[in-house]
C-alpha cells in the first residue's frame, strides 16, 4: 500500500484566500491527502495505525529546508510508512500530548504564523516533497 497523507487542523478554514491556496497545493500533491478538521478545543483524533508517523506543526520545531522534508517523507515512504498524519493546532498551538507524541516537530521560521496559514504552508511544501521525490527539477537544489 502506498504513503497517504493525513492534515488534521484545529479550528474551521472557512471559504476564505488561505481554503483556496490549500485546495491548490492538495490537488497537486502526488500522494492521496486526507484533512481533519477538529474544534478549537475538544474532539477526538481519528486512530492512528502501527505504520504511521506524527508530525506536529510547532514554533519549537525543526526548521527543515524543502530537500531535507522531502528526504524525511521519502525515508519513511521506503520503510513502509502507510500513513504521516501532520497535527496543526488552534490560536494557542497544540496540548503537550500532541506535542509529546509526535515523531518529528516542524516550525516555518521563527515567527508565529497564523493557524490557518501554517496549512496553505505545510500543503505547500508536501506539494513541494511529491515533486523533488519524483526527480522534477527543483532550483533550490545543488
Amino acid at each position: 500500500m502506498s504513503l497517504s497523507l493525513h492534515i488534521v487542523a484545529r479550528g474551521k478554514i472557512g471559504r476564505g484566500p488561505e481554503a483556496q491556496l490549500v485546495d491548490r497545493y492538495v490537488q497537486r500533491i502526488g500522494w492521496p491527502v486526507r484533512l481533519t478538521e477538529l474544534p478549537e478545543n475538544g474532539g477526538k483524533v481519528p486512530p492512528l495505525s502501527a505504520a504511521s508517523r506524527i508530525v506536529t506543526l510547532d514554533e519549537t520545531g525543526k526548521q527543515l529546508g524543502s530537500v531535507q522534508f522531502a528526504r524525511q517523507i521519502g525515508d519513511w515512504q521506503d520503510q513502509g510508512i502507510r500513513e504521516i498524519r501532520f497535527l496543526i493546532g488552534a490560536a494557542d498551538g497544540l496540548t503537550a500530548e500532541e506535542r509529546a507524541s509526535a515523531d518529528l516537530s516542524i516550525a516555518f521560521g521563527k515567527a508565529t504564523w497564523p493557524h490557518l496559514m501554517a496549512r496553505a504552508m505545510l500543503a505547500e511544501q508536501l506539494w513541494r516533497a511529491s515533486s523533488i521525490l519524483a526527480n522534477h527539477p527543483y532550483h533550490r537544489e545543488g
